[in-house]
């Protein structure tokens, strides 16, 4: 999700798939109700480390997993790229359309968890999943979902907190054991890639929304080589 853990549309008129939602219904209702709770949960900004991370490369097919508000989405669309943004809350997604229809721009939305949303394989020149709320599983499919969505040359961006993933169980229920982080993508990276950047670093955090107390970034960026 944007910040955090976390069919075609013209910018005049976005016709919202919240229908045809492609997934478990818990997990939509969950992430509902916590955008529900607030007018606003994330900055309405990109966040740094895309916008770091991008600012080197030719804009092309982008997939932006957990758009959240859509902030980087429309962000993307802004620099040129063609967006398509995947969101599993309907809330999240109404209120990411609407921002890019203010601003102009054309965005598809896919309501859809990643392994459930029927992506064209390997048609991605930028994979973009910054602080995603991923579930693992024993078949690490949302770790490969990720990769296979990334066209040869292409690039997988994934960043997360720095030290979540180390973390024991909260009293609320949040256990990081139950999350994809970066170093399981890692792991799965074989010679077919190039990974260009791993490392931990300071947080360029926009201000405001929720998870602006975290101060570090896990930063993962590699390039399919074939």
């Amino acid at each position: 999700m944007t910040d955090d853990i976390a069919t075609e549309s013209s910018a005049s008129d976005l016709a919202l798939p919240t229908d045809g939602y492609l997934g478990d219904p818990a997990v939509r209702a969950e992430w509902d109700s916590r955008y529900a709770d607030r007018q606003q949960l994330w900055s309405g900004r990109p966040n740094g480390a895309l916008v770091a991370e991008v600012a080197g490369l030719t804009p092309g097919r982008v997939l932006d997993v957990g758009c959240g508000e859509g902030a980087d989405a429309v962000w993307l669309a802004r620099g040129g790229w063609d967006v398509t943004a995947l969101e599993v809350s309907g809330v999240a997604l109404e209120r990411a359309a609407g921002h890019a229809r203010d601003a102009g721009v054309t965005v598809r939305w896919v309501h859809a968890e990643l392994t459930e949303a029927a992506l064209p394989p390997a048609s991605f020149d930028l994979v973009s999943a910054q602080y995603p709320a991923l579930l693992r599983t024993p078949d690490a499919a949302a770790e490969r979902a990720l990769l296979a969505a990334v066209a040869p040359g292409g690039t997988l961006l994934l960043v997360h907190h720095a030290g979540v993933d180390t973390q024991q169980a909260h009293d609320s229920g949040f256990d990081p054991a139950d999350y994809v982080w970066p170093s399981m993508v890692t792991g799965l990276l074989d010679d077919d890639w190039e990974i260009e950047v791993d490392e931990q670093r300071p947080r360029v955090a926009p201000d405001g929304g929720a998870g602006a107390h975290h101060t570090d970034d896990l930063v993962l960026r590699a390039r399919r080589l074939r």
